[in-house]
Parts: C-alpha cells; structure tokens; sequence
C-alpha cells in the first residue's frame, strides 16, 4: 500500500511509453515452476525490461524502497534520494525497520541474485544470504506472483535499474524482536504459499483485478487488521476480515469491502478506477500515506487493469459494518439548514464553519476536483478515527498526477486548536448531513498527538 517521481527510468520507461497494454499486462499464470537457471546468462529484450518496469509500479517498489527526501540544511530545498537505494524508514509495533537496497548494485544491492534467489525474496521472505526479512516486506501477496511476472520484474531490476553503491541502514530493533530466526516459525505460521490460482467460475476481468490486489498491488497490506504477531488477518476474499481496514503508522486504511457505510457499496467502480488513476473519483481524495501509492504506483497502471481492481473490489460483499448514512434524513436536512443560516448549537459546528467550511463547505458537500466532501465519506464515517485525527493534526496534501486536478494542501491546526476543539469537530463531522459514527474523544485526539510527538 511510498513519494518520489519516475523519470528517472530512462530505457525501460520508453520502451513502457511505446508498448502496447498487451505487452506490459501479464497473464494469470496457473503454474508454479521457477528456472534454476540465472537470467543474467542471457540479457532480457527490451519488451521484457518495459513489463518488469510496469509491474514494479504496480507493485510500488519504489515507494518503499526509496528514502526520503533529504533536507540539506534547515529551509534547504528537499534532494532527492536514489531510487530503489532502501533506506527508508517503517514504522512497526516492533520498532523502525529499514528498507534495503535493490539495485543490482553487486556489493550494497541485489546484483548477485540469481533468479531463485530473487523469486526466494518475494515469496518466500529469504534474503540470498539466507537471512529472514522481516513482514513489513509484504512476501505473504508477492508469493502469489506468477512465474512470468517474476521473471519480467528480475530482468527489471537487473538490466533496467540504475546501480547504486550505498549502503542501506541497518534495521536494529530490540531483543527479541532481533531474533530472525523466529521469523521461520511466524512464517510456516502465517505466510500463504502457492502462486494466484484463478477462480473457474469467475470471468478474466475479476481474475486479473484479484490478481492484482492480492499480489502485486498487496492491498492487504495496509488495509486487512493484523493479529497479535503482526500477521494479516486474511490473504484473500474467503477471509472474514481481508480488506475490512487496518491501522498502519497511525493512518486508518479504510474498508474496502461493500460496507455501504466506511466500505465503497456507495462508490461506482468508474469512480474508484478515478481514483486510482487521479487521486480523486466520487468526490473522495487521496490523503496519508495513500496519496505516496497514487503518485509512484496506481497512477501508472492501464484502463483496463484499473477497471479490473474496481471491479474486483465492487464484489467483495459487505464486511465489518461501520458507520451509516442517510443524506435524506429529516435531520440531515435540519442540520444543514441550521449551518446556513449559523443556529446550529452543537459542540463543534462553530469550529467547523470558523475552519473547515471554506474549503468542505457548509453542506460537507466539499468542490469537486479540489477538496473531498464528508458528507457519506467512508473515511469520515470509518470505525477507527485515527486517520482524521493525524489529518488534522499535521495536514496533508492531494496527489500530484499526470492526468489529475492541481495538487490542493490541508494546512496543519495543531497550532491553532486544543484537543477538546479537535475532538469537537471531529465528532460533529462525522454526525452530521446524514453522518452517523462513533464520537472523538479528548483521549483519542491525546493518543495520536503524543504518538507523533506532535
């Protein structure tokens, strides 16, 4: 489920710009098979570099395998940081866990992976070294890649990624969490095996969009919950609680299921294809660490792949209930009336028509293109509040797109309201113009703010 730009990728990205959807979407392969044979012995065409480059977006290698921006000095302008160099840190209940190098740099990288090598990595968690990663690198969905794709990403990032000789940080959590070896056993506990297997008696389109979400795209990830040893509660659509939303870094993915109150049974599949595409679609926008997976992946991926996850998504049935919205109620009506016209007495409205009506609008109907309404918006409306929380408190901005509206910012209030106003308006936000979810308390605000030192 990472921010940086992709023109850097010179050959393959041509060769990507000039193929046809055809060549740059693969098959669902069945087999399971992997050559014990290097593909370094051969160098890949350039139709081969293009697919891996297009599945790597798909995947958003870059977004986690990319550091930050680094700031030179106070006030200086960010520089950017190598692509695929690692280095970027993870927040986890285990502590920061560092991404690694990726380029086929041969001393820092993975330039010595042999093919096997390579497909151990994704699937199975196995550094070459025999070394266990940790599951922040999500190899539970990329053990679900095909044989095909996994060849088209090898020849990538052997032949079509820029070499960088620098090491990246070291991961150093606290005992036991130090203790890799342990992450066998969490392993052949939790991590699925086998390669997608298409569904018979489904048609190619919700094949190809399962495919993607649960492989490459690893949209579990971030929003199906996690248990005790941090393992994702479900790996596909038969789970109870696969992509029902799960709290990362104290951002809120939301349901992706047809919840019709957080989830997206309200939301047109043409509109969460736009928003994948765009950073908007059906008057949502992109926030947290979603807008990172709009700029270096979903932006990038075909029509036709988009139109499969949405569709994919939209057949998910209604799973953890939350929240609940009637725009037509007669208090809804009441309410937004009351706004108008400033006689609505309730803790919050005031802050909110001071702050926040501006840009979301008196009616929560929010402006197209620009800012989100809130108004039945399945975050607003989401079990967990934390996400709304973090927003308020640090701000944010829209995704930047190649087809998208101007990036918009969300400025930070922090500064200007208390955790009681924040609590307030939060509450009234998501109880308000047909809303109905759980109330924000002082805590949770507390919580959050002292999470993020903020």
């Amino acid at each position: 489920m990472a921010a940086c730009t992709w023109a850097w990728i010179s050959e393959a990205n041509a060769a990507l710009d000039g193929a046809s959807a055809a060549s740059v979407t693969s098959s669902i392969s069945s087999t399971s098979s992997t050559s014990s044979v290097p593909a370094t012995t051969a160098t890949p065409d350039t139709a081969q570099i293009a697919r891996g480059a297009y599945l790597a977006k798909a995947a958003d290698c870059a977004g986690c395998h990319t550091a930050a921006p680094r700031v030179p000095y106070p006030g200086a302008k960010p520089l950017a940081t190598p692509p695929f160099a690692g280095g970027l840190g993870m927040g986890s209940p285990l502590g920061t866990i560092y991404t690694s190098n990726i380029t086929p740099d041969a001393r820092y990288g993975i330039g010595r992976y042999t093919y096997d090598e390579f497909a151990r990595a994704l699937r199975d968690g196995i550094a070459a070294d025999g070394k266990r990663l940790y599951p922040a690198m999500p190899f539970p969905s990329f053990a679900k890649i095909n044989d095909d794709d996994m060849h088209a990403l090898y020849a990538y990032f052997m032949h079509g990624v820029k070499p960088v000789a620098e090491p990246a940080p070291q991961t150093q959590l606290p005992f036991p969490f130090n203790q890799r070896w342990v992450l066998t056993f969490w392993a052949w506990a939790f991590a699925p095996k086998g390669v997608y297997q298409p569904d018979d008696k489904r048609d190619a389109q919700w094949n190809r969009g399962a495919y993607l979400v649960q492989s490459l795209g690893h949209c579990g990830a971030c929003h199906t919950p996690r248990g005790p040893a941090y393992e994702e509660r479900g790996y596909n659509e038969t789970s109870s609680t696969y992509l029902t939303g799960g709290t990362n870094d104290h951002w809120f993915a939301p349901n992706l299921t047809g919840d019709p109150g957080s989830g997206l049974n309200r939301i047109s599949a043409a509109e969460i294809a736009a928003f994948l595409k765009q950073g908007h679609g059906g008057g949502l926008v992109a926030f947290g660490s979603m807008v990172q997976v709009v700029e270096d992946s979903t932006q990038y991926l075909s029509d036709a792949d988009l139109d499969a996850i949405a569709g994919y998504l939209k057949s998910l049935p209604p799973r953890a209930p939350s929240g609940y919205f009637n725009a037509r109620s007669e208090a809804a009506r009441q309410t937004a009336q009351a706004l108008k016209t400033g006689d609505v007495e309730r803790p919050g409205a005031g802050i909110y028509a001071s702050f926040c009506a501006r840009c979301h609008q008196m009616d929560g109907g929010g402006v197209p293109n620009k800012y989100p309404r809130l108004a039945g918006n399945p975050a607003v409306l989401s079990a967990s509040s934390e996400s709304l929380v973090r927003l308020l408190v640090e701000g944010g901005g829209s995704a930047h797109t190649q087809t998208g509206p101007e990036s918009r910012k969300m400025p930070s209030f922090a500064g200007k309201l208390t955790d009681t106003e924040m609590a307030r308006v939060l509450t009234f936000v998501r109880n308000t113009w047909g809303n109905t979810a759980g109330p924000v308390t002082r805590n949770d605000v507390t919580s959050v703010r002292s999470a993020l030192h903020k």
